[in-house]
Order: C-alpha cells, then structure tokens, then sequence
C-alpha cells in the first residue's frame, strides 16, 4: 500500500498569528483575553501563548460583537453570557456567507 500524504494541520497558533488573522493588535487580543472569560489559551513556562481554533472562533465572535455590531466590551459580555448559542449561530452564518459571496466573485472573475 502507497503511502497517503495527509495534509497535517495546525492544533496550536501564536498569539501572532491570531492578530493576524483578525488584523487586529497582539495587545487587543490580550485585553480580550483578560475580559472575556471565555477565551483560555494555554501558556508554557515562558508564558506564551498558544491559542486552539476555538479559541480562535470565540475571538472572532468576540470582534464580530465589538467591532462589526458596535457593543461595547459589557454590552459583548452581556451578549455572551445571555446569547452565545444564538450570536454563535449567527457568526458562523455570516460566515458561510461571507465565503459564498467570495467564492461568487472569483467565480465572475474567472468568466
């Protein structure tokens, strides 16, 4: 039997990388970890971090409440504590569109 390479995927991100992903500040991502409780990325000795992709969907709730929705960071916490089920499913919606939509205009462009 041939050996099948498998496409290894990442478990653990840099708080770099998350920053980068919601092109925001390292130094927002770590208030928002020290606000919302519901962020818990693990930390080695040095103090690190390294940040799970549900840490990462949690953080991109987080900044579709503050920054997309306009709450402020209690008005967010209230969201999420009353709501997280409900925001949450919302997201991920606004998401799938958002990939419909960019999957659309490569699509025209390829016309």
């Amino acid at each position: 039997m041939a050996w099948k390479d498998k496409e290894i995927e990442k478990l653990y991100f840099s708080i770099g990388e998350v920053a980068e992903l919601l092109n925001v500040n390292t130094s927002l991502i770590r208030y928002w970890e020290k606000e919302f409780d519901i962020i818990k990325p693990r930390k080695n000795a040095k103090g690190d971090r390294s940040f799970t992709k549900e840490d990462i969907e949690k953080l991109k709730i987080i900044f579709h409440l503050v920054r997309e929705k306009g709450y402020t960071i209690e008005g967010a916490k209230t969201q999420l504590k009353t709501k997280f089920t409900g925001e949450e499913k919302n997201f991920r919606v606004i998401e799938k569109l958002k990939e419909v939509r960019a999957f659309l205009v490569q699509l025209k462009e390829q016309l």
